[in-house]
């Protein structure tokens, strides 16, 4: 950074998800600019016209070489290992979406790189933040589960619900190729939620598909890129703690109403239990039973009714939700007042500890061994559908 103040944060994939980060960037106090590097001239121009962006680049490899300290990944799901280790062998920390990496090779490459270069890498993982997760870390560290026993996490996701919009849009002619991309490899919502919050990890895993069966042409293994036709997969794991836990991905699936990302948490003492529209707190007496939909509820319009509809993809309206009375909206710089704050109060907190890792050296939350316990096991879960079933280990890449 030299003698500057602030940051230069290069954003990578000038879409819609990367709008609703482009002015927490901006408004951040410590980031003293922020560039576009887009593939589609036509959508970079546009949006460093609407962002007021003076810098742009025409790919990763310009940004590579450009003098930004950071670079925030917002492309295409399965291209996020490569871009990331690209940039970090640039020396330039990285903020990435999810998943982090879909292969196992993937994940090791970025891990090296971490620990070889010494960047901050930070996983753009949602999950971590939303008040069922705070809430249920919370009431972990007290103690209140006692012993874990059991949890069951899931992104129940229909293809209906801006998923068609979202591949079309960022695929074109040959978005079925890339629609059909394997659940298993973004269950890091789901995993997230529980690992977070108990401080294990997934050692093993048994996991089925569901063979689709819909005529729209996606999840067809002919015309994926992945070879896959599976729209539903289920996972059982083991945990390091000796609990188990049950994951869902479901693309194919008749549901609405509630959190699309969602876990229930037992333990010997208290229970966490999470389905549409009910969040209960549960003990052994069922005096201490607590209704805590309104505590975990996220209130607010971030997003003026004008704004969406320059938004290219609808999105679902919980990507819109505001912020609950478990965030700590203290920590958060004034200059965030009044901005977007979505997908339940985590993009804020998102850019926040990202800026500040990177200014302090330090360790982020989500940092890449995290990512990587949250993504590696749903790696290998797709591995174990694809043998129907069979009983896999899940490999450790360490703390870090």
């Amino acid at each position: 950074m030299g003698g500057r103040m602030g940051l230069r944060i290069g954003v990578l994939g000038a879409g819609s998800f990367a709008s609703s980060f482009i002015p927490l960037f901006k408004a951040h106090p410590l980031v003293e600019e922020v560039c576009i590097a887009e593939v589609m001239p036509q959508r970079r121009a546009e949006q460093a016209q609407r962002f007021g962006v003076q810098r742009t680049y025409a790919s990763l490899d310009d940004l590579c070489e450009s003098d930004v300290d950071a670079v925030a990944i917002f492309t295409q799901r399965w291209l996020h290992g490569p871009q990331a280790v690209q940039a970090l062998r640039a020396r330039k920390h990285v903020y990435c979406a999810v998943p982090a990496a879909i292969t196992l090779d993937e994940v090791a490459a970025l891990v090296a790189a971490v620990e070889q270069t010494g960047c901050i890498y930070m996983s753009g993982e949602t999950s971590y933040y939303y008040p069922v997760t705070l809430y249920c870390r919370e009431r972990w560290r007290r103690g209140d589960f006692g012993r874990f026993v059991y949890a069951e996490a899931e992104y129940l996701h229909d293809m209906s619900h801006g998923f068609y919009d979202a591949y079309q849009h960022s695929g074109g002619e040959d978005w079925k190729r890339t629609a059909s991309f394997p659940p298993m490899l973004y269950a890091t919502h789901s995993t997230s939620m529980v690992l977070s919050v108990t401080g294990a990890r997934l050692t093993h895993v048994s996991c089925m598909g569901y063979v689709d069966r819909e005529d729209d042409g996606v999840f067809q293994a002919r015309a994926s890129l992945w070879g896959n036709d599976l729209s539903n997969e289920t996972a059982l794991f083991r945990t390091s703690d000796g609990g188990m836990c049950r994951v869902n991905e479901f693309r194919r699936v008749g549901l609405s109403g509630g959190a699309s990302v969602r876990m229930s948490l037992y333990g010997t003492r208290g229970s966490f239990e999470e389905q549409t529209n009910a969040r209960v707190w549960n003990t052994l007496s069922v005096k201490e039973q607590q209704d805590v939909r309104e505590l975990l509820e996220c209130r607010g319009v971030p997003v003026p009714e004008a704004e969406r509809s320059r938004l290219p993809v609808p999105l679902q309206e919980d990507f819109f939700k505001g912020i609950s009375a478990v965030h700590d909206a203290a920590r958060l710089p004034v200059t965030f007042a009044g901005l977007p704050n979505g997908h339940y109060g985590s993009h804020q907190f998102l850019v926040c500890d990202f800026v500040e890792a990177v200014i302090s050296g330090q360790q982020p939350t989500n940092n890449v061994w995290d990512a990587a316990r949250y993504c590696v096991p749903g790696i290998v879960a797709h591995d174990s559908a694809t043998r129907g079933g069979q009983l896999l280990e899940v490999p450790d890449f360490g703390n870090g």
